[in-house]
């Protein structure tokens, strides 16, 4: 099982109003994400480089999820 203990925050999350923003925590072969507002809450995890993938489909400005590796089951 995997417990982060270190939880770091998108320094881009600095401004607005009360400064909630997902946490992450990363291990060699996985990532954490949590809600920074419900910190006790479930956290989602994923491989590593699923994370990658998945972030680089949000900085997409058409939404294209390019270069996405199959999951398997």
């Amino acid at each position: 099982m995997f417990t982060p203990t270190t939880w770091r925050k998108s320094s881009y999350s600095g401004g607005g109003e009360g400064n909630d923003c997902v946490e992450i925590a990363d291990a060699p072969a996985r990532i954490a994400v949590r809600d920074s507002k419900t910190p006790a809450r479930a956290t989602l995890t994923f491989p590593a480089p699923a994370f990658t993938d998945f972030v680089g489909a949000l900085k997409d400005p058409q939404g294209r999820l390019t270069g996405v590796r199959a999951l398997e089951k």
